[in-house]
Protein backbone atom coordinates (compact mmCIF):
# COMPACT_ATOMS: atom_id res chain seq x y z
CA UNK A 1 0.00 0.00 0.00
CA UNK A 2 1.40 3.45 -0.97
CA UNK A 3 2.03 6.38 2.04
CA UNK A 4 -1.26 8.32 2.17
CA UNK A 5 -0.43 12.02 1.40
CA UNK A 6 -0.87 14.89 4.11
CA UNK A 7 -4.46 15.94 4.53
CA UNK A 8 -5.11 18.42 1.87
CA UNK A 9 -9.57 18.19 2.12
CA UNK A 10 -9.37 22.46 2.61
CA UNK A 11 -6.77 24.39 1.07
CA UNK A 12 -7.11 28.16 1.98
CA UNK A 13 -5.88 30.89 -0.45
CA UNK A 14 -4.87 34.26 1.58
CA UNK A 15 -3.78 37.44 0.33
CA UNK A 16 -0.15 37.95 1.10
CA UNK A 17 -1.07 42.04 1.43
CA UNK A 18 -3.47 41.76 4.10
CA UNK A 19 -2.18 41.21 7.56
CA UNK A 20 -5.16 40.38 9.69
CA UNK A 21 -6.12 37.66 7.55
CA UNK A 22 -2.08 36.14 7.44
CA UNK A 23 -2.48 36.57 11.42
CA UNK A 24 -5.76 34.16 11.62
CA UNK A 25 -3.32 31.36 9.62
CA UNK A 26 -3.12 29.37 13.28
CA UNK A 27 -6.77 29.60 14.08
CA UNK A 28 -8.19 28.54 10.82
CA UNK A 29 -8.97 24.83 10.45
CA UNK A 30 -7.89 24.17 7.33
CA UNK A 31 -5.48 21.52 6.11
CA UNK A 32 -2.76 23.76 4.16
CA UNK A 33 -2.50 27.94 2.89
CA UNK A 34 -1.37 28.78 0.06
CA UNK A 35 -0.14 32.32 0.63
CA UNK A 36 -0.79 34.85 -2.07
CA UNK A 37 2.01 37.30 -3.42
CA UNK A 38 0.10 37.14 -7.29
CA UNK A 39 -3.63 37.75 -8.10
CA UNK A 40 -4.96 38.74 -4.92
CA UNK A 41 -2.24 41.36 -4.65
CA UNK A 42 -2.39 44.33 -6.38
CA UNK A 43 0.93 45.89 -8.07
CA UNK A 44 1.76 48.83 -5.46
CA UNK A 45 1.40 46.16 -2.62
CA UNK A 46 3.63 43.44 -4.23
CA UNK A 47 6.75 44.13 -2.02
CA UNK A 48 4.29 44.12 1.19
CA UNK A 49 2.87 40.77 0.67
CA UNK A 50 6.30 39.54 -0.49
CA UNK A 51 7.43 40.27 3.55
CA UNK A 52 4.70 39.50 4.91
CA UNK A 53 3.66 36.52 3.19
CA UNK A 54 7.46 35.12 4.07
CA UNK A 55 6.99 36.24 7.63
CA UNK A 56 3.60 34.19 8.05
CA UNK A 57 5.12 30.87 6.25
CA UNK A 58 8.17 31.03 8.48
CA UNK A 59 5.99 31.60 11.84
CA UNK A 60 3.47 29.32 10.91
CA UNK A 61 3.39 25.19 12.13
CA UNK A 62 0.86 24.64 9.21
CA UNK A 63 1.55 23.23 5.81
CA UNK A 64 2.22 26.55 3.98
CA UNK A 65 2.54 27.49 0.43
CA UNK A 66 3.19 30.78 -1.39
CA UNK A 67 2.04 31.71 -4.48
CA UNK A 68 4.59 33.29 -6.43
CA UNK A 69 4.20 35.45 -9.05
CA UNK A 70 5.76 34.35 -12.78
CA UNK A 71 9.26 34.58 -13.86
CA UNK A 72 8.74 36.74 -16.71
CA UNK A 73 6.88 39.59 -14.44
CA UNK A 74 8.81 42.23 -12.46
CA UNK A 75 8.04 40.74 -9.47
CA UNK A 76 8.83 36.86 -9.60
CA UNK A 77 12.73 36.52 -9.26
CA UNK A 78 12.19 38.71 -5.78
CA UNK A 79 9.21 36.29 -4.71
CA UNK A 80 11.66 33.13 -5.11
CA UNK A 81 14.30 34.91 -3.10
CA UNK A 82 12.25 36.24 -0.69
CA UNK A 83 10.82 32.27 -0.66
CA UNK A 84 14.01 30.70 -1.03
CA UNK A 85 15.20 32.28 2.83
CA UNK A 86 11.21 31.83 4.27
CA UNK A 87 11.91 27.74 3.55
CA UNK A 88 7.43 27.70 3.21
CA UNK A 89 6.48 23.53 2.88
CA UNK A 90 5.50 24.60 -1.15
CA UNK A 91 5.85 26.76 -4.08
CA UNK A 92 3.17 27.15 -6.27
CA UNK A 93 3.23 28.37 -9.64
CA UNK A 94 1.26 29.95 -11.53
CA UNK A 95 0.04 28.84 -15.30
CA UNK A 96 2.12 25.96 -15.65
CA UNK A 97 2.37 24.46 -19.63
CA UNK A 98 5.11 22.26 -18.71
CA UNK A 99 7.89 20.75 -16.81
CA UNK A 100 10.39 23.78 -18.71
CA UNK A 101 8.27 26.38 -16.62
CA UNK A 102 9.43 24.19 -13.58
CA UNK A 103 12.93 23.40 -14.26
CA UNK A 104 13.21 27.27 -14.05
CA UNK A 105 11.58 27.59 -10.95
CA UNK A 106 14.13 25.01 -9.73
CA UNK A 107 17.01 26.59 -10.98
CA UNK A 108 15.75 29.83 -9.80
CA UNK A 109 15.24 27.90 -6.01
CA UNK A 110 18.48 26.32 -6.14
CA UNK A 111 20.64 29.73 -7.20
CA UNK A 112 18.89 31.08 -4.13
CA UNK A 113 20.14 28.54 -1.78
CA UNK A 114 16.59 27.57 -0.93
CA UNK A 115 16.12 24.11 0.71
CA UNK A 116 16.08 21.28 -1.11
CA UNK A 117 12.43 19.87 0.65
CA UNK A 118 10.94 23.25 -1.03
CA UNK A 119 8.28 21.15 -2.84
CA UNK A 120 6.49 22.95 -6.12
CA UNK A 121 2.70 23.33 -6.48
CA UNK A 122 2.40 23.56 -10.04
CA UNK A 123 -0.99 25.38 -11.60
CA UNK A 124 -2.84 23.78 -13.98
CA UNK A 125 -4.94 26.35 -15.54
CA UNK A 126 -4.33 27.27 -19.56
CA UNK A 127 -5.46 24.96 -22.11
CA UNK A 128 -1.42 23.86 -22.37
CA UNK A 129 -1.49 23.01 -19.06
CA UNK A 130 -4.10 20.49 -18.94
CA UNK A 131 -2.35 18.96 -22.23
CA UNK A 132 1.07 19.10 -20.79
CA UNK A 133 -0.87 17.50 -17.24
CA UNK A 134 1.17 14.30 -17.12
CA UNK A 135 4.52 15.60 -18.15
CA UNK A 136 4.31 18.04 -15.18
CA UNK A 137 3.26 15.94 -12.18
CA UNK A 138 5.81 13.57 -13.29
CA UNK A 139 7.95 16.70 -12.87
CA UNK A 140 10.86 14.86 -9.51
CA UNK A 141 9.76 18.02 -7.23
CA UNK A 142 6.27 18.68 -7.91
CA UNK A 143 4.00 17.55 -4.53
CA UNK A 144 0.71 18.82 -5.93
CA UNK A 145 -1.23 19.89 -8.69
CA UNK A 146 -3.65 22.72 -7.99
CA UNK A 147 -6.53 23.16 -10.29
CA UNK A 148 -7.22 27.42 -11.14
CA UNK A 149 -10.75 26.57 -13.06
CA UNK A 150 -11.25 30.37 -13.41
CA UNK A 151 -8.29 30.77 -15.78
CA UNK A 152 -8.98 27.67 -17.11
CA UNK A 153 -12.49 28.51 -17.99
CA UNK A 154 -11.75 31.85 -19.61
CA UNK A 155 -8.86 30.90 -21.61
CA UNK A 156 -11.40 28.39 -22.74
CA UNK A 157 -14.08 30.87 -23.19
CA UNK A 158 -16.39 27.95 -21.75
CA UNK A 159 -18.94 29.47 -18.70
CA UNK A 160 -18.86 28.52 -15.29
CA UNK A 161 -22.31 26.85 -14.32
CA UNK A 162 -23.46 24.83 -11.84
CA UNK A 163 -22.22 21.46 -12.54
CA UNK A 164 -18.89 22.54 -14.71
CA UNK A 165 -20.09 20.29 -17.55
CA UNK A 166 -17.70 22.07 -19.85
CA UNK A 167 -14.80 21.72 -17.21
CA UNK A 168 -15.16 18.15 -16.16
CA UNK A 169 -13.03 16.30 -18.82
CA UNK A 170 -9.96 18.53 -18.13
CA UNK A 171 -10.42 17.88 -14.55
CA UNK A 172 -10.67 13.88 -15.29
CA UNK A 173 -7.94 14.13 -17.20
CA UNK A 174 -5.61 16.64 -14.35
CA UNK A 175 -6.88 13.88 -11.59
CA UNK A 176 -5.20 11.17 -14.28
CA UNK A 177 -2.30 12.65 -14.80
CA UNK A 178 -2.00 13.13 -10.72
CA UNK A 179 -2.54 9.76 -9.83
CA UNK A 180 -0.33 8.59 -12.92
CA UNK A 181 2.49 9.73 -11.03
CA UNK A 182 1.53 9.08 -7.41
CA UNK A 183 0.79 13.42 -6.84
CA UNK A 184 -1.44 14.90 -4.87
CA UNK A 185 -4.19 17.11 -6.57
CA UNK A 186 -6.66 19.65 -5.41
CA UNK A 187 -9.57 21.20 -7.33
CA UNK A 188 -10.50 24.98 -8.18
CA UNK A 189 -11.91 27.15 -6.42
CA UNK A 190 -15.63 28.46 -5.92
CA UNK A 191 -16.80 32.24 -6.48
CA UNK A 192 -20.32 32.59 -5.25
CA UNK A 193 -19.85 32.91 -1.37
CA UNK A 194 -23.24 33.35 -1.19
CA UNK A 195 -24.17 30.01 -2.26
CA UNK A 196 -23.49 27.28 -0.05
CA UNK A 197 -25.45 24.71 -1.37
CA UNK A 198 -23.05 25.39 -4.87
CA UNK A 199 -20.62 25.15 -2.70
CA UNK A 200 -21.23 21.98 -1.19
CA UNK A 201 -22.24 20.35 -4.57
CA UNK A 202 -19.22 21.04 -6.37
CA UNK A 203 -16.93 20.06 -3.37
CA UNK A 204 -19.18 16.41 -3.72
CA UNK A 205 -18.48 16.70 -7.28
CA UNK A 206 -14.51 17.29 -6.70
CA UNK A 207 -14.74 14.45 -4.10
CA UNK A 208 -16.15 11.84 -6.57
CA UNK A 209 -13.76 12.93 -9.27
CA UNK A 210 -11.09 11.93 -7.29
CA UNK A 211 -9.39 15.77 -5.87
CA UNK A 212 -8.06 15.15 -2.48
CA UNK A 213 -9.77 18.40 -1.24
CA UNK A 214 -10.28 22.27 -2.96
CA UNK A 215 -8.77 25.43 -2.39
CA UNK A 216 -10.75 27.94 -0.90
CA UNK A 217 -11.32 31.79 -1.10
CA UNK A 218 -12.74 32.10 2.48
CA UNK A 219 -12.60 30.79 6.02
CA UNK A 220 -16.09 30.04 5.71
CA UNK A 221 -15.62 27.30 3.25
CA UNK A 222 -13.18 25.06 4.90
CA UNK A 223 -15.69 23.12 7.38
CA UNK A 224 -18.31 22.34 4.62
CA UNK A 225 -14.95 20.91 2.30
CA UNK A 226 -13.30 19.22 5.20
CA UNK A 227 -16.09 17.47 5.88
CA UNK A 228 -16.92 16.35 2.32
CA UNK A 229 -13.68 14.68 2.14
CA UNK A 230 -13.75 12.92 5.68
CA UNK A 231 -14.83 9.73 5.67
CA UNK A 232 -18.47 9.15 7.19
CA UNK A 233 -19.71 6.75 10.24
CA UNK A 234 -20.91 4.46 7.55
CA UNK A 235 -17.83 4.19 5.28
CA UNK A 236 -15.95 3.45 8.34
CA UNK A 237 -18.02 1.06 9.66
CA UNK A 238 -17.76 -0.89 6.19
CA UNK A 239 -13.85 0.04 5.64
CA UNK A 240 -13.64 -2.01 9.45
CA UNK A 241 -15.32 -5.10 8.44
CA UNK A 242 -13.63 -5.32 5.10
CA UNK A 243 -10.22 -5.42 7.30
CA UNK A 244 -11.68 -7.58 9.73
CA UNK A 245 -13.60 -9.87 7.21
CA UNK A 246 -10.51 -10.04 5.00
CA UNK A 247 -7.70 -10.90 8.37
CA UNK A 248 -10.01 -13.42 9.06
CA UNK A 249 -10.23 -15.02 5.96
CA UNK A 250 -6.43 -14.43 5.54
CA UNK A 251 -5.98 -16.33 8.96
CA UNK A 252 -7.88 -19.35 7.76
CA UNK A 253 -6.53 -19.84 4.48
CA UNK A 254 -9.78 -18.56 2.63
CA UNK A 255 -9.54 -17.22 -1.08
CA UNK A 256 -13.13 -15.89 -1.16
CA UNK A 257 -14.16 -12.99 0.77
CA UNK A 258 -17.70 -11.18 1.06
CA UNK A 259 -18.93 -8.22 2.33
CA UNK A 260 -22.66 -6.95 2.96
CA UNK A 261 -23.12 -9.63 0.18
CA UNK A 262 -20.27 -8.26 -2.14
CA UNK A 263 -17.06 -9.75 -3.13
CA UNK A 264 -13.89 -8.09 -1.41
CA UNK A 265 -10.04 -8.06 -3.13
CA UNK A 266 -7.05 -6.47 -2.15
CA UNK A 267 -7.74 -3.76 -3.88
CA UNK A 268 -11.01 -3.45 -1.60
CA UNK A 269 -8.72 -4.02 1.53
CA UNK A 270 -6.35 -1.00 0.53
CA UNK A 271 -9.24 0.99 -0.05
CA UNK A 272 -10.86 0.43 3.26
CA UNK A 273 -7.32 0.61 4.90
CA UNK A 274 -6.76 4.49 3.00
CA UNK A 275 -10.30 5.43 4.77
CA UNK A 276 -9.26 4.98 8.30
CA UNK A 277 -6.19 6.34 7.70
CA UNK A 278 -7.90 9.67 6.36
CA UNK A 279 -10.08 9.28 9.39
CA UNK A 280 -7.12 8.70 11.79
CA UNK A 281 -5.84 11.87 9.91
CA UNK A 282 -8.72 14.12 10.67
CA UNK A 283 -8.88 13.40 14.02
CA UNK A 284 -5.51 14.26 14.58
CA UNK A 285 -5.93 17.63 12.93
CA UNK A 286 -8.71 18.47 14.95
CA UNK A 287 -7.11 18.01 18.30
CA UNK A 288 -4.46 20.53 17.39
Amino acid sequence: MTTDPPLRRSVLYMPGANARALAKVATIPADAFILDLEDAVAPDAKDLARDQAAAASSASGNEIAIRVNGLDTPWGPDDIVAVAGAAPSAVVVPKVSGPGDLVRVADALDAAGAPEQIALWPMIETPAGVLGAAAIAAFERVAVLVMGTNDLALELRAPLRPGRAALVPHLAAAVLAARAAGRGIVDGVFNDLGDPEGFRAECQQGHDLGFDGKTLIHPSQVEPANEVWSPTEDELAHARRVIAAFEEAAAEGRGVITVDGRMIENLHVESARRTLALAEGAAARAER
